[in-house]
């Protein structure tokens, strides 16, 4: 029997993630799949639209064995870490394929950018000599690729799938990287078809137009109502702090400065990023570091628990507790099942969990 591992945000979880399940289960009929999620908030420094426990019951329901959960150290950072920690959690969950959406739908190119990444001398000064002119890191490595291979990707998930399998080869981990077609364009805003992106999907719900041709009906009930808006908590916690604020991951070059100059004009969290940033910084990196502002993420913390500590699951059906029945004795780091019993080992993420309660006020 296959297992199959596939990282995801399911934020919010839709019609193409439905897609993903069942091309999986058809091409892989008889394999149990495992989802690695992140939680309270996504990759790309937002605050999800729905909650763990939503996440794992909706995954279940539409065709995922096992759920385990990303930790927020790990999903709200750049591709290569987020990709990484997924990667691991699976590969402790012995998975033996990843499966995931691809624009380019090419492994060996995929896998020959990798490599050029991990074992070309030339890329990482390639990449510094572009850095050094102010070009952001995204735009830098596709640049340096191109210069080495005539070939670049650029688009979201060929991003992350290149992290995925770099994680791969760098660890030695003995699973194969499998790629299906995207239908969509992740940038789209467009809702001209049963599949649309999730960020179409997230600027609906924000004009007020209705989303359920769009996701399963369940998803529709739980946040066809639902609007984040954390900026007011973030702009009291930067007046607050003001340079303080330097102690959080990825404030750095004195950006903090910036921050502190426009924030009492600043009258949104786009509003704020549109005012400081530069062509140095993409705008998911500064949504990241709002993130890390508002949840308090220190620096010195991330450098003192670096690393997956433990698995947490947040669910599974019948065939998931028998595989992880089967699997558990031989993981070396702990299966969390019940939060009670492991307070100390999550104190972090609770937190987390508490500040992402209050922007949902519940």
């Amino acid at each position: 029997m296959d297992s199959i591992g596939i990282i995801c945000e399911y934020n919010p979880f839709h019609n193409g993630h439905i897609y993903h399940i069942n091309k999986i289960k058809e091409m892989y009929p008889d394999s149990i799949i495992i989802a690695v999620v992140s939680g309270c908030f996504t990759q790309r420094g937002i605050p999800s639209l729905m909650t763990k426990k939503e996440k794992a019951y909706i995954s279940i329901k539409n065709g995922v064995d096992l759920v385990v959960e990303l930790p927020f150290i790990f999903s709200v950072q750049s591709a290569d870490i987020f990709a990484e920690a997924a990667v691991f959690i699976l590969n402790k969950l012995q998975v033996n394929k990843i499966i995931f959406g691809s624009e380019c739908n090419n492994i060996e190119l995929l896998k020959k950018l990798a490599e050029t990444q991990l074992n070309d001398n030339q890329y990482n000064n390639i990449v510094k000599k572009y850095l050094d002119k102010g070009i952001n890191y995204p735009s830098a490595m596709s640049m340096a690729l191109e210069d080495l291979n005539c070939e670049t990707i650029t688009t979201p998930n060929d991003l992350l799938a290149l992290s995925y399998i770099k994680a791969i080869i760098k660890n030695k981990f003995f699973i194969e990287p499998i790629s299906i077609k995207r239908t969509n364009d992740f940038h789209s805003k467009k809702l001209n078809s049963k599949i649309v992106s999730a960020s179409a999907i997230r600027e609906a719900l924000l004009s007020n137009k209705s989303i359920k041709k769009f996701v399963p009906k369940e998803v529709n009930d739980i946040i066809k109502k639902r609007k984040i808006d954390y900026f007011r908590l973030l702009k009291y916690k930067i007046t607050l702090e003001k340079k303080d604020i330097k102690k959080y991951l990825t404030v750095v070059g004195g950006i903090e400065n910036r921050i502190i100059k426009v924030i009492n004009e600043s009258i949104s969290i786009e509003d704020l990023i549109s005012k400081i940033k530069t062509k140095r910084y993409t705008y998911n990196k500064l949504s990241r570091m709002f993130i890390h502002i508002l949840c308090s993420t220190q620096k010195d913390y991330i450098k003192d628990n670096n690393g997956i500590k433990y698995i947490r699951i947040l669910g599974f059906n019948e065939k998931g507790q028998k595989y992880l029945n089967r699997i558990k004795k031989n993981i070396d780091i702990p299966i969390i099942t019940n939060v009670k019993y492991h307070k100390e080992l999550l104190e972090y993420e609770l937190k987390i969990e508490e500040i992402f309660n209050i922007i949902l006020n519940k």
